[in-house]
């Protein structure tokens, strides 16, 4: 490697074995989940350092300025960060573009490595918390219509599980379909400009530069070439971040779904809303004596999802669990056919 990541744990593991580990690693956002360590983000540098499990205390996500992350409130968080703390107590961040993509490290860890905490002492105590509450509504005994709804949505859920990675693409193809859907035109053509503005700053650097200016002025050009440059890139279309893109996506990715639970079977839900967390709450629905048939537990189910928005207060489990799924279903306007 030319450029090593480096250790910030106290047990390090040879060259070759470090090399090999990062290649292979799964690379999610800045960071990345290897056989023998997990790779952290710097502030230039993706993956450019590394912590083998055994130093790992926990792994969590930190959201900033987020009313979800912090206070339960709202359904978007603004900045989200993966934290591993070290079991000497040192913690190493690294900042994400997309949250998501720190769910599914934080899955991966969970999944492979499930003695260590994905979840800070304090989000530990709020799910326990609300687990307690959420065991509080349950009823002691179902009727035999609702207890066999529920035994038939576990074994619908079952075979999604086994499919989840399917199931994450297609809730992550509508999020991202949804996002780029709402920008503005306004903003495209504002972004087109400032990106107009950039141009005409280069050219002028040059001009400036064949006419043998002195270097202040043709250095101030290309400063401000860059800095529109840099403007407009957050907002113009490119090759992934554009909406025939994203429609390409989302209609692979929903083609996918209908071939899996035709295949599967049994899934009693619409193929575009087919996600383990979907058959989850429709469970809970039948739990809390809120519905007695999989028919009543999905409409009821659809109905909570419409009731959610920004100004519900809800647990880190229910804010995890909608930012999910919810732009399934608002993708789709809640209808069975699309």
């Amino acid at each position: 490697m030319l450029f090593p990541p480096r250790l910030i744990g106290t047990t390090p593991l040879d060259d070759a074995a470090l090399a090999e580990d990062r290649r292979s690693c799964e690379k999610l956002g800045p960071c990345g989940v290897g056989k023998r360590a997990v790779y952290m983000g710097g502030r230039y540098v993706d993956r450019g350092f590394y912590v083998v499990y055994g130093d790992v205390d926990r792994i969590f996500k930190r959201v900033a300025m987020s009313r979800g992350g912090f206070t339960g409130k709202g359904l978007f968080g603004a900045m989200a960060y993966l934290v591993v703390r070290l079991r000497d107590g040192r913690e190493k961040q690294s900042y994400f573009k997309r949250e998501d993509e720190v769910d599914r490290l934080l899955g991966i860890i969970a999944r492979e490595h499930p003695e260590i905490p994905t979840h800070s002492e304090a989000a530990e105590r709020r799910l326990r918390e609300a687990e307690a509450a959420e065991r509080a509504r349950y009823l002691d005994e179902l009727s035999p219509e609702a207890s066999a709804a529920a035994d038939e949505l576990r074994a619908a859920r079952e075979k999604l599980e086994r499919r989840r990675a399917l199931c994450d693409r297609l809730a992550f193809a509508a999020r991202q379909k949804r996002v780029i859907d709402g920008v503005s035109p306004t903003y495209r053509f504002a972004a087109a400009a400032i990106f107009l503005l950039s141009v005409a700053a280069a050219a002028l650097g040059v001009w400036l530069l064949q006419r043998g200016q002195e270097r202040a002025e043709p250095v101030a050009a290309f400063g401000f070439a860059l800095i529109f440059l840099v403007i407009s890139a957050r907002v113009m279309p490119t090759g992934r971040s554009n909406r025939r893109y994203a429609q390409r996506q989302w209609d692979a990715a929903l083609a996918d779904a209908r071939a899996m639970t035709a295949e599967a079977g049994g899934i009693p839900v619409p193929p575009q809303y087919a996600h383990p967390i979907v058959l989850e709450r429709m469970i809970r629905v039948l739990r809390e004596g809120r519905a007695t048939s999989v028919a009543e537990a999905y409409e009821v189910m659809k109905a909570d999802l419409r009731a959610l928005n920004a100004d519900v207060t809800v647990s880190q489990k229910e804010y995890d669990e909608v930012v999910t799924v919810k732009p399934l279903f608002l993708l789709c306007d809640y209808r069975d056919a699309i």
